[in-house]
């Protein structure tokens, strides 16, 4: 077994720098190219469709192992992967249209549901919700366990697309947040999901020896929207009853992402703009305003998924007193350190006017 995905790891890894050079070329030739403006970091052209290497990888390494893939006794459904494959296409193809013709928002959101909907018609959904403190869980009839999962699918594959603001930056949050799915898959023995995680895992890797900065290329919104697209459905497929076990686990994957975005849209509320409008505020930013060099930031930004990875891993098997003091503090620390860094607004922090309030002497 452990041959296997290593087998799976290593072809996919070998695939993508075997096609990441065409694909260059490809971007190149069809104007898929990022060209530097007032809000972007780079300064000059870069090639974009980076996705389409990473999801034909990835297609790739799977289709290598799955052979022997209907020899093991996975637990579940074959079929299921293959919502996977063709959900995933739908969304490399959405995206590759944004990354030559820049879609309007609305035009990336419908793909991204065909896509789910796509996963939820190989009876790939969120069936069973566990409450803190409560031991009895509760099934999910469809009516509510559809919309869930494709409000999971989405939410998780948007935060993903909206770290990517620097070289290497979304590919390697990515692939710690695949290796820490991997981890649980192995404390769980769910063999689909080591599976799948390895194949992706390397085809995530082995984009960065072309994405790490300097960047050669881009993975553009096809590779951001099937890295996130991906990491929502394993996640579901791996934590199929535990996905929404208070969010905790799964957040905590994805915890810088999702933080991120969720600064974002208050950030964006609190100056009027609409929650899709771009800005040049995000962790990254802030991180490079400090001082911090391109590769510095986005070494630091692996430093803190790497925590937030290793938490999820802890927490996974942790008494839910436990889990519940660790999500108050995280939640408090990631306020402070938000507003210290300037992350939703220059003058507007209340978290540190209220402990500067409570010190001040009376």
């Amino acid at each position: 077994m452990l041959f296997l995905y290593g087998f799976g790891f290593v072809a996919a890894l070998v695939l993508v720098v075997l096609l990441t050079p065409f694909v260059i070329r490809l971007a190149h030739a069809v104007g898929a190219v990022d060209r530097p403006n007032e809000r972007k970091v780079h300064t000059r052209i870069m090639p974009r469709l980076g996705g389409l290497a990473i999801f034909l990888a990835f297609a790739g390494g799977f289709l290598a192992v799955s052979p022997v893939f209907g020899l093991i006794d996975t637990g579940m459904k074959a079929n299921t992967v293959w919502g996977i494959l063709i959900g995933g296409a739908i969304i490399v193809l959405t995206g590759a249209l944004d990354d030559r013709f820049d879609l309007k928002p609305k035009y990336k959101l419908l793909g991204i549901v065909a896509a789910s909907l796509v996963v939820v018609a190989f009876d790939m959904k969120v069936e069973f919700i566990t409450l803190p403190f409560v031991e009895s869980g509760h099934s999910l009839s469809n009516w509510l366990s559809i919309p869930i999962t494709i409000f999971w699918i989405v939410g998780v594959t948007n935060a993903i697309n909206l770290i990517d603001g620097l070289d290497g930056l979304a590919a390697g949050v990515s692939a710690i947040s695949v290796g820490t799915i991997l981890a649980l898959a192995v404390m769980m023995g769910n063999v689909t999901v080591i599976l799948l995680c390895a194949v992706l895992l390397g085809s995530a890797i082995g984009f960065l020896f072309f994405n790490f900065h300097p960047a050669k290329i881009f993975m553009g919104d096809s590779g951001a929207l099937f890295l996130g697209f991906a990491i929502a459905t394993l996640s579901i497929l791996g934590f199929k009853q535990a996905t929404l076990v208070s969010f905790v686990v799964p957040l905590f994957i994805i915890a810088i992402p999702f933080y991120d975005t969720m600064f974002a849209i208050i950030r964006r509320k609190w100056n009027g703009k609409p929650w899709s409008a771009a800005d040049k505020n995000h962790l990254h930013h802030c991180l490079m305003r400090l001082g911090l060099s391109h590769r510095q930031t986005v070494l630091a930004i692996y430093g803190l998924s790497l925590v937030f990875g290793l938490l999820a891993i802890l927490l996974s098997n942790a008494a839910q007193w436990v889990t519940v003091i660790v999500v108050f503090v995280t939640l408090f620390l990631v306020e402070v350190g938000g507003e210290l860094i300037g992350i939703m607004h220059r003058k507007k922090k209340p978290v540190l006017s209220f402990m500067r309030w409570l010190m001040q002497p009376k």
